[in-house]
């Protein structure tokens, strides 16, 4: 991996990781305001008990993608975020929020691309072979 690669995966993963958590923790505590609080999940029509739900699944994806090896629980998270992020884009769309409403996930959607796209050998799955 070279060093402009490693880099990038470290900006894209660190900021990944920064806005999952402060999401999360606004979702946790059921925050009124702000990227995924509570006025924004009932405004798409989803149940305030799914920001729990969230939460705890950005906290553990968070941590599986930051600690060493684990490659496929990695898959699994990166997955998930993805999932996550590109299910509040369609709802944000789908519901007529404005754009400052979706750019926020838009963002975290780049960054899981970026990050999952630049990871390192050690953290990706290898071919098994036979």
């Amino acid at each position: 991996m070279t060093k402009r690669n490693k880099i990038i995966y470290w900006i894209a993963t660190i900021w990944l990781s920064l806005g999952m958590v402060s999401t999360g923790a606004v979702q946790l505590f059921k925050g009124k305001e702000g990227a995924g609080g509570v006025e924004s999940i009932t405004h798409l029509g989803y149940p305030i008990y799914f920001l729990t739900i969230l939460a705890i699944w950005k906290f553990l994806g968070v941590i599986i993608v930051l600690i060493p090896k684990f490659p496929l629980l990695k898959e699994w998270a990166y997955a998930g975020f993805f999932f996550a992020m590109s299910g509040a884009v369609i709802s944000h769309i789908a519901s007529g929020s404005a754009m400052n409403e979706v750019f926020p996930s838009l963002l975290l959607l780049a960054l899981i691309v970026i990050s999952w796209n630049f990871r390192p050998a050690d953290r990706r799955i290898t071919a098994v072979s036979q």
